[in-house]
């Protein structure tokens, strides 16, 4: 039976890696894997539980006969719950944050970034759309960010060639973005909520490999580009005078917004809560905030107009459906034993950190970045959830940042670098001769850097 749920979670990873050829979903692949495989370990609960978690099950048994159905009560009560937790907490601070980019965005308060972007200067213009991607991305869902980017770039460029070199820098900038702070990715917001890592010596280990991961390609982009662009003057025009809310309201909102995000870490560490309670918090307070601003608008039944809800609303369902069912899949097969058996053989072989993180770097190539990094993680966790390395050890900073960077070499370990080839018909090997080849460059010199650091 372990045989059997390890060939599904594969056939799962296999579906997600080959989404871009066989068009199958990844959040639908992931939550396929997860739910099977967890189905199938209940069948065979008694074999599993006994033996890997045979003491507790006999304290839960408290002197009862084991039966059938008390092997399923102790898996659904503290086997599997355990990990529907886990992912429960990273769904809802992903709901709570990206409901606060929604409400900032319905009200114009990201229309500063469209007056800032409109120059035909090249260069200026990539400079300006990657800064604002890497910045706005380390503190907001980095996905969210190159949604809207992505959106803005394509009203702004009739040429194709372009809007791809731009796209490239976009996923890039927001990737590296969001691999710098916990709640910039779930990867690091998985190692944030699980106390694997404190947010400052996060920040602090990647911020040098980031910006080189970031700065590097860009570069390399910007020495593609003509001197001077062609603009459509046919796209969204700035919004930034006739947005039903004054400037300095819009100013106030995205200061409660933004400002609430950068409170997170000081609320987790002040409080000792998990990150989605602070994360709610800020969005009931900017919840308020937007219906005071918008108590006239309310009154008269009228509603501002969404440019982009429909895409980043599906967008966001299927990050939050992929991150449960990646997390349960790896979870299934942690609790077969099957991890723990392949970390004893890993030891004796690749008893190393960086060899490990070039491993991650090479699978996230192809497979998405948070599958590859959960999968590596759990390398290093007990059946119970709890790390087997102390907080803030190298190991999870560097496969952090290796999944990173190792997803923006095709842009496939991405969601929002398969948005870019799907929404351009950009092809993979044309990314890589482009601009693939030097995040390769920019990911070894971070991981030097990380090493001297």
């Amino acid at each position: 039976m372990t045989l059997f749920i390890i060939c599904i979670i594969l056939l799962g990873f296999v579906l997600i890696a080959t989404s871009q050829v066989t068009n199958v979903n990844r959040a639908a692949a992931a939550i396929m894997a997860g739910t099977v495989g967890w189905v199938l370990y209940i069948c065979y609960g008694a074999d599993f539980v006994m033996s890997t978690h045979a003491d507790d099950y006999e304290g839960f048994l408290s002197g009862a006969v084991a039966t059938s159905s008390a092997v399923k009560d102790y898996v659904a009560e503290n086997v599997f719950i355990n990990y529907v937790s886990r992912g429960a907490g990273l769904v809802i601070f992903l709901l709570a944050t990206m409901t606060i980019v929604e409400i900032l965005d319905n009200n114009g308060c990201f229309d500063f970034f469209r007056k800032w972007a409109h120059t035909r200067k090249s260069r200026q213009l990539l400079w300006t759309l990657s800064t604002i991607a890497f910045i706005v991305s380390a503190n907001i869902d980095n996905l969210t960010v190159a949604t809207m980017l992505l959106v803005l770039m394509r009203e702004m460029l009739p040429s194709r060639r372009h809007r791809m070199l731009y796209g490239s820098a976009i996923i890039i900038a927001a990737n590296c973005g969001g691999a710098l702070t916990v709640i910039g990715d779930p990867v690091g917001l998985l190692l944030w909520t699980t106390g694997h890592v404190s947010a400052t010596s996060f920040s602090a280990s990647l911020a040098v490999p980031c910006l080189l991961g970031w700065i590097l390609p860009t570069l390399w982009i910007a020495r593609q580009l003509p001197e001077r662009i062609d603009i459509q003057s046919s796209g969204m025009p700035y919004r930034g005078d006739d947005t039903n809310l004054k400037v300095w309201q819009r100013l106030v909102m995205l200061i409660v917004g933004i400002g609430g995000l950068w409170f997170i870490p000081s609320f987790r560490a002040i409080t000792h809560l998990s990150p989605f309670l602070g994360a709610l918090c800020v969005l009931s307070v900017l919840w308020i905030v937007n219906e005071v601003m918008n108590r006239k608008l309310m009154n008269a039944d009228q509603m501002i107009q969404r440019r982009t809800p429909r895409v980043l609303q599906y967008g966001v369902m299927q990050l939050m459906l992929y991150v449960m069912g990646i997390i349960l899949a790896v979870g299934v097969v942690q609790e077969t034993g099957a991890i723990g058996w392949l970390t004893r053989q890993l030891t004796v072989y690749i008893d190393n950190t960086w060899l490990m993180g070039t491993l991650a770097a090479l699978i996230s190539c192809v497979l998405d970045n948070f599958a590859t990094s959960v999968t590596f993680f759990s390398m290093h966790e007990t059946q119970q959830v709890v790390s087997a390395l102390g907080e803030n050890h190298l190991f999870w900073k560097v496969i952090a940042y290796s999944s990173a960077m190792g997803g923006n070499v095709l842009l496939l370990g991405s969601v929002s670098g398969l948005a870019l080839i799907k929404m351009e018909r950009m092809h993979v090997w044309w990314f890589f001769r482009h601009v693939g080849w030097t995040v390769i460059v920019a990911w070894m010199l971070g991981m030097g850097a990380m090493a001297v650091i």
